[in-house]
């Protein structure tokens, strides 16, 4: 798919279980499709997996835009206070065939 992040090559990657994936979209806004089952049973594993995420993407953005991981990271938290606070988009669920109910 165009603009697949492909990871064909990470083969630590073997024995883990994909659990999340994110897209953007220029007219669609933010899609996410989670699997919890892969990550476990409490949602508290969750949002551990979303913090050690915002940490990884601080690093990301510090090498790919030239700014220090601190300031980075002062963004996503920023940007995650903001849409706590005023959700931009309500969730919908989508059934194991892929289809969101109508």
């Amino acid at each position: 798919m165009a603009g697949e992040i492909d990871v064909s090559n990470y083969d630590f990657l073997s024995k883990s279980l994909e659990f999340a994936r994110l897209w953007a979209g220029p007219d669609a806004g933010m899609t996410a499709i989670i699997e919890p089952r892969h990550l476990g049973a409490d949602p508290f594993l969750f949002g551990m997996a979303l913090v050690d995420a915002a940490r990884h993407g601080a690093k990301a953005y510090a090498h790919a835009v030239n700014i220090s991981e601190e300031d980075a990271m002062a963004r996503i938290w920023e940007g995650l206070d903001a849409e706590r606070s005023n959700p931009t988009d309500d969730p919908l669920a989508i059934d194991l065939g892929g289809s969101a109910p109508s």
